[in-house]
């Protein structure tokens, strides 16, 4: 059975200042071998790229928990690594595609079997649009990790970039912001901003990810703001996103 999350793992930990650094030293440049080949033809936005920060926000957010390192970093490696297009019917199976893929490439590095259920279980549960319920503290790490990759400067790039590829409009002529109607996410990427991006903040798992993702949030606000001052349309944001605003840069 999957370890499940316990209030205690929150608490620092007290073992060495880089867990990670055992793991890396075996396992980092196979599984990037790997990667490479199995990612060669993901989008720009869900590169190796994409991967590498989503790895780094995972081990700053495991930094503050007791997490099982080789659970973690391999399920955050390849949690992306079969491409399914944000456009796709089968958009909310990626995950699950993704976990059986990652299990047969890590089963023929010799990855230790007795992990790889943790590991395909944490890959399922990082998507939005999943909806599976994280059963690890490993899961919810990576499912705040990857979910700080849609909030500030990288998120808006990310979020502009893929609307762009999908031949989207910046926003609705005629209502530029979905305040009075419902949000087309599939249209217009300023309608992802409300109809996903903005919620992001309310749905992290874990104390560090809650932290960084309202502060990288508020870059998100200040860019509607400055775009509803150059188009001279006021921006009225619904009450459940106020209170999101910039402090530090994080």
């Amino acid at each position: 059975m999957i370890r499940a999350a316990q209030s205690n793992d929150l608490a620092p930990m007290t073992t060495s200042p880089n867990p990670s650094d055992a793991w890396n030293s075996r396992w980092l440049i196979p599984i990037r071998e790997v990667l490479e080949v199995e990612m060669r033809s993901a989008d720009p936005g869900h590169g190796l790229e994409h991967v590498e920060r989503v790895v780094k926000n995972a081990c700053r957010i495991g930094e503050t928990l007791s997490v099982d390192y080789q659970i973690l970093l391999p399920a955050t490696w390849f949690h992306d690594c079969v491409c399914v297009p944000k456009n796709s019917p089968l958009r909310s199976q990626a995950s699950t595609i993704a976990a059986d893929r990652a299990s047969v490439l890590l089963a023929n590095l010799d990855y230790p079997a007795a992990k790889l259920p943790a590991i395909a279980h944490a890959i399922q549960a990082h998507s939005f649009s999943a909806g599976i319920e994280c059963q690890s503290i490993e899961a919810e790490v990576l499912q705040d990790a990857d979910r700080l990759e849609a909030l500030g400067a990288i998120g808006l790039a990310r979020c502009l970039m893929t609307g762009g590829s999908m031949g989207q409009r910046l926003y609705h002529p005629d209502e530029p912001f979905p305040i009075h109607r419902e949000p087309r996410d599939d249209q217009q990427s300023v309608d992802h901003f409300f109809a996903k991006l903005l919620k992001l903040p309310s749905t992290m798992r874990t104390q560090a990810g809650r932290l960084i993702a309202s502060q990288r949030a508020g870059f998100l606000v200040d860019f509607l703001e400055q775009l509803s001052r150059e188009i001279d349309v006021p921006l009225k944001m619904p009450d459940r996103f106020t209170g999101l605003q910039t402090n530090e840069n994080i």
